[in-house]
């Protein structure tokens, strides 16, 4: 089912869910919402309400906020700045950076911590997220599988983008990163905290993919794929 918009909420408002038909069931809470005596949802930011019930039921706000604030489960891409005695200390745009347990990788013991250095790119997802503590971030699953985590070191380039055009490229209504898919080989890992990793087959080809990639943010869903195909057809070598 797609993601539907609801109504535009400010901060403060109540979220009433037996208007949105979900009355009895617990949904997930997402970023500008926060939850109050247990059952209670209340708007914490300005911006669009957007509700998604496939594979369970889903709310949150959609604004444009430009700082990211660290939210549980959401998976993002950091810059480890420094190494302690068991942790590394990662920046993922926050206010204050989160903390990446060396025991926080696959296959990683005491006696075998995993080769991180100062300036590595991470990709993993946010254990621990709330206002009175630092972010702690992983890089495994709860079964302690990588499944595509941890230290991203294939060349490739970090490029910033805004936080709801991160979380739009992951949404299923989103062709862009398939329809790029089909006319340039490339590799790409989305962080919701609005960086995003991108490799292509060489470094032109990786210069267009930032381009397109900066430039589509504006282009309706419904647009999308003419946009996409006029814009590399128009380049040398893409048929």
């Amino acid at each position: 089912m797609p993601i539907n918009s609801i109504s535009v909420k400010l901060p403060g408002d109540v979220i009433d869910k037996e208007q949105l038909g979900i009355k009895g069931k617990k949904p997930l809470t997402g970023p500008g919402l926060s939850e109050h005596d247990g059952d209670i949802i209340q708007a914490c930011k300005a911006g669009c309400l957007k509700l998604r019930t496939e594979g369970g039921c889903t709310l949150w706000i959609d604004n444009q906020q430009k700082r990211y604030v660290a939210t549980k489960g959401d998976a993002v891409i950091g810059v480890v700045t420094s190494r302690q005695t068991d942790t590394f200390i990662v920046d993922i745009g926050t206010s204050s950076p989160a903390s990446l347990s060396y025991l926080s990788f696959e296959n990683a013991t005491k006696k075998n911590r995993p080769d991180v250095k100062v300036g590595d790119i991470v990709y993993g997802k946010l254990l621990v997220a709330n206002k009175h503590m630092e972010p702690e971030m992983v890089c495994i699953d709860s079964t302690g599988k990588a499944k595509g985590m941890g230290v991203i070191r294939t060349g490739g380039t970090l490029v910033y983008v805004s936080l709801q055009w991160a979380r739009r490229l992951l949404s299923k209504e989103c062709a862009f990163l398939s329809l790029l898919g089909d006319k340039l080989p490339y590799e790409v890992t989305v962080g919701l905290n609005g960086r995003v990793w991108v490799k292509g087959r060489s470094v032109e080809e990786t210069v267009i993919i930032i381009n397109l990639l900066k430039n589509s943010e504006t282009i309706p869903d419904s647009m999308m794929s003419k946009y996409v195909n006029r814009a590399l057809n128009k380049l040398v070598g893409v048929k």
